[in-house]
């Protein structure tokens, strides 16, 4: 028999207001970790990071044509284009994708003849760029009157300036 003083051992657990706390917990620390984060941010990021690798391949790609060329720029590219391209809407200083092109864009497409200097031109990682040609690589290239040559990327995000200069 047992005595008066005696309790009965009950299995342990847990109550519904311990879990409930915990579970709030979680929830705060996983909020505060997807702020830090920001993954909308870090998306941005990378997708300009592969702008930049883009405009240096299409521009480093442009120059070792002319080298190959006794200095002779394709000829799409022989007159000047004007300056500023990446910062209004002129599209005819857009790269064309593939030959033959479409009015408003233009055609070094000789860059990619024989897979010499590119295999195919790069494009914009956000398909969803609006002021890109349908036949464009949402990439442009503007020669100043110097011949100083530019590539640059209008979709930048985040006020990003993606261009390139030589």
């Amino acid at each position: 028999m047992r005595r008066n003083n005696q309790h009965i051992k009950t299995p342990g657990g847990f109550t519904l207001l311990e879990i409930l706390l915990v579970v709030a917990a979680i929830a705060i620390l996983a909020g505060i970790v997807i702020v830090a984060i920001n993954p909308g941010k870090q998306l941005a990021d990378t997708r300009n990071a592969q702008r930049r690798v883009d405009v240096g391949t299409i521009l480093d790609a442009v120059y070792q044509y002319v080298i190959d060329n006794s200095g002779k720029l394709p000829d799409t590219v022989a007159s000047p284009i004007p300056v500023g391209v990446c910062s209004g809407a002129l599209a005819a200083s857009e790269i064309c994708k593939t030959a033959p092109c479409a009015a408003g864009v233009v055609d070094i497409s000789a860059l990619i003849l024989a897979e010499k200097y590119l295999t195919a031109f790069p494009k914009d990682p956000n398909q969803t760029v609006p002021a890109c040609n349908a036949n464009g690589v949402c990439y442009r290239i503007s020669k100043s009157v110097n011949g100083r040559i530019t590539v640059c990327a209008p979709g930048a995000e985040q006020g990003a300036v993606i261009s390139v200069t030589r």
